[in-house]
C-alpha cells in the first residue's frame, strides 16, 4: 500500500528554518514525481514545490523561490523540503504527494497527483 508520512513540521519564529520530511512506502520512488502542497486556513491548498522522478527538474511557486529548497534520496525512500527565511504567510499545513510518472518533469497542481500524506502544521509566529 503507498503511504506517505510528512513530519517535520512546529512552531517557529519569522526568519527561522524548518525541514520537513516525507517518508514513502509501498512504491519505488524511481518512478514517481513528488510535490509539497500546502493548505492555510481558508484558503485553498496550493503547490510549493515539485521534483521530477530522478531528481533532474525541481521547480517552485515563486512565493518561495530561493527560500525553500526541496531534494529527494530514493535510496532512502525519502524527500525533503527545507525552509528558510520563514515568513507569517508560510503558515500553513504542509502536504507531500506523489504520481507516478517516469519523465523528466513535475506538474505543480494538486489535480495531477493521486496520492498524498496526512500533512504536517507549519506555524511562522512570535
Amino acid at each position: 500500500q503507498l503511504q506517505l508520512v510528512e513530519s517535520g513540521g512546529g512552531l517557529v519564529q519569522p526568519g527561522g528554518s524548518l525541514r520537513l520530511s516525507c517518508a514513502t512506502s509501498g512504491f519505488s520512488m524511481d518512478y514517481y514525481a513528488i510535490g509539497w502542497f500546502r493548505q492555510a486556513p481558508g484558503k485553498e491548498r496550493e503547490g510549493v514545490s515539485c521534483i521530477s522522478s530522478r531528481g533532474g527538474t525541481i521547480n517552485y511557486a515563486r512565493s518561495v523561490k530561493g527560500r525553500f529548497t526541496m531534494s529527494r534520496d530514493n535510496a532512502k525512500n525519502m524527500v525533503y523540503l527545507q525552509m528558510n527565511s520563514l515568513k507569517p504567510e508560510d503558515t500553513a499545513v504542509y502536504y507531500c504527494a506523489a504520481r507516478p510518472d517516469n519523465s523528466t518533469w513535475c506538474p505543480g497542481g494538486t489535480g495531477a497527483y493521486g496520492y498524498w500524506g496526512q500533512g504536517t502544521q507549519v506555524t511562522v509566529s512570535l
